[in-house]
């Protein structure tokens, strides 16, 4: 099948995926040292405590799955958990690899969600309440973690102005997300209908039916599950900490964790590359943890969630675009 310029149907998936696998490789050349050094530090570390860091990893996935599993048991498609976290581990993958304030894997969740037998509908109302949801607690993070350094007299005008210009960003994606399902409900200015790309943004996001998105009781819940994976991952840098003989408090790995993740959402950089270690790292050693132990405990969460779901991300994704563009065929 080909599109009206006489394209493959499935071409765009190609090209995606190659800018995702350019971005990866260049990655992990320029961060070998990391995956490298992990060997050593899994012989430093306690195996109790990271055990518990890669438990709180796949907690992730799951969390990320159970949020788009209600709102499909609430569209009337339930789908197996199972189905939905090899999603999730594809989404979370182009998240990381692909800048744009974490918008990588949304481009192809609905893509998926289509590949096994949803509704494009409820494929398109799992993929905006899930970003709702994940702003909605990130927002709401962003302000504990200011409230936390406020209490430890680290809340700097510029952590300030950085939290103020994120929240700007967390309102603005999922505001401009309903705007166009708003907009694509209505017959689009005639400017709009030549642009066929934009025509189709428009009309993709008009499918989502409303009683999906005005349920309140669902979007609290998909929050919830999106909350937990914020939570999961400063769990995994506490862990990560604990296994290498540091004694940290919960709270401080919470504040290096979203304030690493917020430089890296606002940031150009794929997988935040150098941006997520030297904030995490000098979040760490600013609310007292010593440098040597915050690098290490950063690097070893690094690896964690981000080098070694690296090739099974990459591999399903591949599976996943290859299935889809066989099918456009």
């Amino acid at each position: 099948m080909s599109d009206q310029h006489g394209r493959p149907a499935g071409a765009w998936r190609s090209w995606f995926f190659g800018i995702v696998v350019i971005a990866a490789l260049v990655g992990t050349v320029a961060h070998w040292g990391e995956v490298t050094a992990f060997g050593t530090l899994i012989h430093q570390a306690r195996p109790g405590w990271l055990g518990l860091a890669i438990a709180f990893q796949i907690s992730t996935y799951a969390s990320l799955a159970l949020g788009w599993s209600q709102v499909l048991a609430a569209a009337g498609t339930p789908r197996k958990l199972a189905e939905l976290m090899r999603i999730a581990i594809t989404k979370l993958f182009a998240d990381q690899v692909l800048p744009s304030a974490g918008m990588g894997g949304n481009v192809l969740l609905v893509d998926q969600l289509r590949g096994i037998g949803v509704a494009r509908g409820a494929a398109v109302a799992a993929l905006l309440i899930s970003m709702i949801g994940f702003y909605a607690a990130y927002a709401f993070f962003a302000v504990v973690m200011l409230a936390l350094l406020w209490r430890h007299d680290h809340a700097t005008p510029i952590v300030a102005g950085l939290v103020t210009v994120f929240l700007c960003v967390a309102v603005a994606i999922p505001g401009l997300a309903l705007w166009l399902r708003d907009k694509g409900s209505k017959r689009p200015p005639e400017i709009v209908e030549k642009i066929g790309f934009a025509r189709k943004l428009l009309e993709t996001v008009a499918q989502a039916p409303d009683y999906l998105l005005r349920n309140h009781a669902l979007l609290v819940r998909v929050t919830f599950c999106n909350a937990m994976i914020f939570l999961a991952d400063a769990g995994t840098l506490f862990a990560c900490l604990r296994a290498l003989g540091t004694s940290p408090g919960f709270s401080t790995c919470f504040i290096a964790v979203i304030m690493a993740s917020i430089v890296v959402t606002l940031g150009p950089i794929p997988l935040g590359l150098g941006t997520f270690e030297a904030t995490s790292t000098a979040t760490l050693h600013l609310l007292g943890v010593p440098f040597e132990a915050a690098f290490a405990g950063t690097m070893m969460f690094r690896v964690l969630t981000l080098w070694l779901p690296l090739v099974p991300g990459m591999v399903l994704m591949r599976g996943v675009l290859g299935h889809r563009h066989g099918a456009g065929k």
